[in-house]
């Protein structure tokens, strides 16, 4: 974890004051608002620039972590955030529907890190996120239409559209740059000059856009600024759920202590960048609802740093085996 990541979390606080001091310039809410998309597609360039294809095929190998993992991301997830929006936010549909987003959309980098700091599998970790990528892409606009079409206005041609913009492009864009940059240069120096740079770039990406969102939005931010901290309960409920889940789950399927460290970090961390951008476009008439998703990240690395240390601790004190059950075929 490079500076740049391990002050992920100070560097969003950070942009969040520099966007609410600039946004009380005249003109300044007008420009910023024009920034945020084109920043945000950034971002995910940045981010799908990383993954390569060839890492779909070695997802096949361990089918209890693989399976359970994206049956609790893509089917438990939604209907855990769904029940967390019904008993903390019922008052609050945009807050609610920023949490779905939030929770409905898996990690496709930072549980890598946490994966790795607690000695998990990290191998196994990076089989599982082409699946977290490919199946969100699929699946968001569905749970958004399913779910949150009751709560706010959400015409299904401005979801696609919103989709195809700041998710496809970015994706098939950063496809062919990689492939024409590895065909030229080789993996040998793409990995050592261009990954390294990646997450650099991803990371001011989105502490701009943020910037840039509460610059825009700042007065809406500093009126009712308690609605922020109401969604904070419910992220905090769904990491302290969903971490029971995983152990439970672990028992039961008789996971080795690296494959349940994989697991609780997939089914934990979300993917707020990629919530925030297709927010930013489907709903531009409800501002509360990208607001709310910028408190993912804050949230996020704290509590994921705690894990991870609560992981080691179980690894430390033997609560845990470290070999897979025989008993189960892998």
């Amino acid at each position: 974890m490079d500076l740049v990541e391990k002050y992920q979390s100070v560097l969003v606080f950070a942009a969040i004051l520099g966007g609410l001091a600039v946004g009380q310039l005249p003109g300044v809410p007008a420009a910023a608002d024009t920034l945020i998309l084109p920043i945000l597609m950034v971002m995910l360039f940045a981010a799908f620039a990383g993954i390569p294809r060839s890492q779909l095929r070695a997802a096949f190998g361990n089918r209890r972590v693989v399976g359970s993992s994206l049956l609790v991301n893509f089917v438990w997830n939604p209907l855990l955030a769904l029940g967390l929006g019904a008993v903390f936010l019922r008052d609050h549909p945009a807050l609610w529907v920023g949490l779905l987003m939030l929770l409905v959309t898996p990690c496709t980098d930072w549980y890598l890190i946490f994966t790795d700091i607690a000695d998990g599998n990290v191998a196994l970790a990076t089989s599982l996120l082409p699946y977290n990528l490919v199946l969100q892409l699929i699946l968001l606009p569905v749970y958004l239409y399913l779910f949150a079409g009751e709560l706010v206005d959400l015409p299904l041609e401005v979801l696609l559209e919103s989709v195809a913009l700041v998710l496809v492009v970015p994706l098939a864009l950063a496809g062919c740059v990689r492939w024409v940059l590895l065909r030229r240069r080789g993996t040998e120096w793409f990995r050592r000059r261009v990954l390294p740079k990646l997450s650099p770039l991803q990371i001011g990406s989105l502490c701009l856009a943020i910037g840039a969102m509460f610059a825009s939005q700042g007065e809406v931010v500093l009126e009712r600024p308690e609605l922020l901290a109401l969604l904070a309960v419910p992220v905090i409920g769904f990491y302290a759920i969903n971490l029971a889940v995983g152990f439970g789950v672990g028992r039961l399927l008789s996971f080795s202590y690296d494959e349940m460290v994989c697991f609780n970090n997939t089914i934990l961390s979300r993917n707020s960048p990629t919530a925030l951008a297709i927010a930013v476009v489907a709903f531009p008439a409800e501002p509360l609802i990208p607001l709310a998703l910028v408190i993912g990240p804050l949230l996020e690395l704290p509590l994921l740093g705690v894990i991870a240390q609560v992981h080691l601790v179980v690894r430390n004190r033997n609560w845990w085996p470290l070999e897979p059950s025989t008993l189960l075929e892998r």
